[in-house]
């Protein structure tokens, strides 16, 4: 069951991600969908018209996930968002899931990526 509900994160997002979060929301979605993120509504609708909105303005960003990891009815993403000019973000979802592997809450965490640090690690 986690694997499923892994690869299924992953796909969710990478397609609401690349400009069709309501084929994303039909496929990988369960009866509800609560979202805790605040700059987007609650519910489905809510997801899609956030996710269609940032494609039409940022067509071409793009996502790579680094981790995928999960627990019980949990799956987190780390991940690397690139947009444009260079903007580079690392971004951390967190997703819950029902008994038939469908997404049903969402938390996440998002931070730009500075032009330097304190270290010479990578938020990777």
């Amino acid at each position: 069951m986690n694997e499923e509900m892994k690869s299924n994160a992953v796909a969710f997002y990478k397609m609401a991600y690349e400009g069709n979060p309501k084929k994303a929301v039909e496929l990988y979605v369960g009866d509800q969908y609560i979202q805790h993120n605040p700059a987007v509504e609650d519910g489905k609708e809510g997801f899609i018209a956030y996710f269609e909105k940032m494609h039409k303005e940022y067509p071409n960003k793009s996502i790579n996930f680094v981790r995928v990891i999960s627990e019980g009815n949990l799956v987190a993403l780390h991940s690397h968002q690139i947009w444009p000019d260079n903007d580079q973000y690392v971004t951390m979802d967190f997703f819950r899931f029902d008994a038939n592997n469908k997404i049903i809450e969402h938390w996440d965490s998002i931070q730009q990526i500075p032009n330097t640090s304190a270290n010479n690690n990578t938020m990777f």
